[in-house]
């Protein structure tokens, strides 16, 4: 098969890419995913997205074992369908703060330059508050139909303990507090399969193949990636670009077993090397949770959302408690007046969400969850024969447990604020009211979770240990680019989704440009 382009990885970066580049109708793309169609009521319902983990639709990724999380194999839900992650994820669309791309220090890259193609891609629903959204763009963004009585008391909750009210969560700074603007279309999820993949599907110029698992990358004997190797022994050439979107874990596995990478590691892993380049894999950093949980007295969270007349209210009007994505508010705040941007988020859920939303409520409950937002520590992706070995090296970083500390006590504060008090009746398990930093210190090393935003493990820089430059081409490997998360080179202040999403825009006008 003899196409263009080859893109790897039908997720969030990779629908961009498709549906861009087939733009051109003098080109020819195909699209590989190795899980299969998006085509699951679960999947449009916003509160449903906890039923698609450890289903089809999830890579159901474990890492190793992490000492400082109680030696702890922490469960990473990861998309696999069309729309990937976005298929999967609560809908959040959180660019981040100023000082993330900024603090990149890339040519290209600066919040200047990133912002017009966050814009290019949005379509904002009601009111753009001063026109901080795009208007034509494929994401539809909204503010949530039926938002939960308890997510206002929240935000006044906010105000009182002195986090400012936004107008707007998405302005150059996102520190405050504000309702969650959100991925959906009129009360359903609105993923970029449904934004950008769908409405392209029809072009005679692209291929979109299913249940096709990305095996190895062909590099001719210069060492330039020719095409794709697929599903059993398939393959694909592509004249001019290979491009990995698999992901933070999928692409710089496939990068690895193709051969580049540390060539010792390669070589242990049973790899033959092909290309030197020890970056691969490492530089890897997660937002880590942890939350405080209190029980609700009044019969009006989420945990009596399963019944058939909210699913009624859900098919019939799109509107009621299954619209809700759960991340129904978000505060971002600085635990010291030295650090130069948020460094702690507060997500408030009107549940009570623990083991990511796998075991049902014991009943009524509220969380607000903690979020590191700019995690110090680093961890890695190396091969395990075929699959991984996922270590993201939680809080080995002494800095990372003082912060999520701050942050719990905050969230303490928070609850203890008199908006609050009517819909909390103390703790809730597994938080148990723990205070003291050696109580909190345990609890978050017991219950902490990801918060399913992995970035970094192909890192793009212009140093020594990147894996691609500023124009998203692997480095000393013509043909070849990635472009997704792995390659920011720092966590945002923010959430992953949007962030991917703008990466693929630009990388759409870098490719299109060459």
């Amino acid at each position: 098969m003899q196409y263009d382009y080859v893109i790897v990885g039908a997720g969030s970066s990779g629908c961009v890419l498709a549906a861009r580049l087939s733009a051109d109708p003098s080109v020819k793309v195909l699209l590989l995913e190795a899980g299969g169609a998006d085509r699951k009521l679960e999947v449009r319902v916003p509160a449903a997205f906890t039923k698609l983990f450890k289903t089809r639709f999830d890579w159901d990724h474990h890492t190793v074992g992490q000492p400082e999380m109680a030696g702890r194999e922490m469960y990473w839900p990861r998309g696999k369908a069309l729309g990937g992650c976005s298929t999967i994820n609560a809908q959040m669309w959180v660019r981040g703060h100023r000082a993330d791309y900024d603090g990149w220090n890339l040519p290209g890259w600066s919040y200047e330059e990133v912002l017009p193609y966050f814009r290019r891609a949005e379509r904002r629903a009601g009111s753009n508050h001063g026109g901080v959204y795009g208007t034509d763009g494929p994401i539809h963004i909204s503010e949530l139909r039926t938002p939960n009585v308890a997510t206002a008391a929240f935000l006044r909750a906010c105000e009182e303990v002195g986090i400012a009210r936004l107008p707007e969560l998405n302005g150059p700074s996102n520190e405050g507090c504000a309702q969650t603007p959100v991925t959906q279309d009129r009360g359903r999820r609105w993923s970029a399969a449904d934004a950008y993949l769908r409405p392209a599907m029809s072009r005679p110029n692209l291929t979109v193949l299913t249940a096709a698992h990305a095996r190895r990358i062909l590099l001719d004997e210069d060492g330039r990636a020719t095409g794709v190797e697929f599903g059993a022994g398939r393959r694909a050439t592509a004249s001019r670009e290979v491009i990995v979107s698999a992901g933070t874990i999928g692409s710089p596995r496939l990068l690895m077993l193709s051969g580049i990478g540390d060539p010792g590691e390669l070589r242990a892993a049973g790899v033959t090397p092909r290309h030197e380049l020890p970056g691969v894999g490492r530089n890897l950093s997660d937002h880590l949770a942890s939350a405080v949980m209190m029980r609700c007295p009044r019969p009006i969270t989420l945990a009596g959302a399963e019944t058939v007349g909210n699913l009624a209210r859900f098919l019939v009007g799109r509107r009621g408690m299954l619209t809700s994505n759960i991340g129904e508010a978000v505060a971002f705040l600085r635990t010291t007046p030295e650090e130069p941007a948020p460094d702690i988020e507060l997500i408030f859920a009107p549940v009570p969400f623990a083991d990511h939303g796998l075991t049902r409520p014991a009943g009524h409950g509220l969380s607000i969850g903690v979020i590191l937002l700019r995690p110090e520590s680093r961890g890695r992706v190396t091969l395990d024969g075929e699959d991984v070995a996922i270590d993201p090296a939680y809080l080995t970083a002494g800095a990372d447990l003082r912060r999520m500390l701050a942050g719990l006590k905050k969230a303490r504060e928070v609850f203890a604020a008199a908006a609050l008090r009517p819909y909390t009746d103390g703790p809730m398990a597994p938080y148990a009211g723990e205070e003291s930093d050696e109580e909190l210190a345990r609890f978050t090393r017991e219950h902490g979770e990801t918060l399913y935003h992995p970035v970094g493990t192909c890192r793009m820089g212009v140093d020594d240990d990147a894996v691609v430059d500023p124009s998203l081409r692997v480095i000393g490997v013509p043909g070849l680019r990635v472009v997704d998360a792995s390659v920011m080179p720092a966590l945002n202040r923010g959430h992953t989704h949007a962030p991917a999403i703008m990466i693929a825009e630009r990388a759409a006008d870098l490719i299109r440009a060459s």
